[in-house]
């Protein structure tokens, strides 16, 4: 069982464990991260404020309420970690072998973290585990006017790699033998494992932590999109509508149709076809504004196509382009078919449902504000950069 405590309270930053990070609460990171755990089965929260448990519920977690007594600055972590014990097993008689303590103000840690300081504890016999992380660096300690080296000799200065081997706590994830904890009442008891990670971690106590997590994270999750992408991409086809356009579509007086595009996704497309990407534009609809707006780009289109993904098809067999080399870009129904054969299928923040449901990667900007600029860079930086 994963027990978090999220108590209300934070002087460093007011409503902490329910902060935006990159689009979600700092807290729904420890959630998601302890169901995405193969050895965890229960996810709890203890916190003493409605908004934390209300954040809490919304991403799948069970709520303890904690009391003022133990709520304060003061009040240790243990604390409430033993009180969502005891309330657990007077609720449901429930009590599980190991009990993890996460730490929601660690936003970078990831399911493997969990799993592998439970296994860690498991597999050494211990009684309890924590995360670190190596630590090759050296310390010094002041004390009045004197100073004095802490962790190495400064007379016979060692190169790192010769420094004994140090680990940093990340403060992340712990895990601990049940019964042993409630006779200790402390994290550390017994035999102590670690499990040693190599990842980049941040403890979120200032703004400044949210600022550098925001920039791990996003930098994280461009690395996996990337990793979708096939080895080599012979072209990008996109639709039109609701891709480099909002959706929306502007009719003046004389019944005369015009779009707003965005002139970044322009640019972005330029780049990758001067890298030698194919690319294509399908639409259902029949328009001179999208003639238009494809010959100023240099774009080959194909419109009025009531099939897109025959259509897809036949094109790839008469340009000799696999098509699971193909990036697929749409939003609505017409380009379920397309999303699900190419390649990678991607979808535009703001596509319907059922498009979202159907690509392998969703853009974080919606149609005709820069979802085509995020994803040409998107590619282009799993080629080596930008041109």
């Amino acid at each position: 069982m994963a027990i978090i405590p999220a108590r209300g309270g934070s002087k460093g930053i007011p409503g902490k464990n329910v902060r935006l990070l990159c689009g979600k609460p700092l807290l729904a990171y420890a959630v998601a991260a302890a169901w995405a755990a193969r050895t965890i089965d229960r996810v709890v929260v203890s916190t003493d404020d409605a908004e934390t448990g209300r954040v809490a519920e919304q991403y799948g977690a069970e709520v303890v309420w904690r009391p003022p007594e133990i709520s304060g600055d003061d009040a240790p972590s243990e604390a409430a970690i033993l009180h969502a014990l005891e309330e657990l097993e007077s609720r449901s008689a429930y009590t599980a072998p190991v009990t993890v303590f996460l730490q929601c103000t660690s936003p970078l840690m990831l399911p493997g973290d969990i799993d592998g300081t439970v296994e860690e504890l498991v597999k050494t016999g211990s009684d309890s585990a924590l995360t670190v992380t190596p630590f090759p660096y050296f310390l010094w300690r002041r004390d009045g006017e004197c100073v004095s080296a802490v962790n190495h000799d400064p007379a016979r200065r060692a190169r790192r790699q010769e420094l004994h081997s140090q680990y940093l706590e990340t403060g992340a994830v712990y895990a601990m033998r049940t019964e042993g904890f409630r006779r200790a009442r402390h994290r550390f008891f017994g035999r102590v494992a670690l499990h040693v990670t190599l990842g980049p971690q941040v403890e979120i106590d200032g703004p400044e932590d949210l600022e550098t997590a925001a920039a791990l994270l996003e930098s994280r999750k461009r690395r996996a999109h990337r990793k979708l992408f096939p080895p080599r991409i012979a072209a990008v086809v996109l639709d039109f509508d609701g891709v480099f356009t909002d959706n929306r579509v502007f009719v003046s007086q004389t019944g005369t149709e015009s779009v707003a595009c965005s002139r970044s996704d322009g640019y972005g497309l330029a780049c990758l076809q001067k890298r030698g990407i194919r690319c294509l534009v399908l639409s259902a609809e029949s328009s001179p504004v999208v003639k238009a707006r494809c010959e100023k780009l240099g774009l080959p289109t194909v419109q009025g196509v009531s099939d897109k993904l025959a259509e897809l098809k036949s094109w790839c067999r008469g340009e000799r382009v696999d098509l699971s080399e193909v990036v697929y870009v749409g939003n609505d129904e017409a380009d379920l078919g397309c999303l699900r054969a190419a390649g990678v299928g991607v979808a535009v923040a703001d596509a319907h449902p059922s498009a979202r449901a159907a690509a392998s990667l969703l853009l974080t900007s919606p149609g005709g504000r820069g979802a085509l600029r995020e994803l040409s860079d998107l590619i282009l930086e799993g080629e080596g950069g930008n041109p």
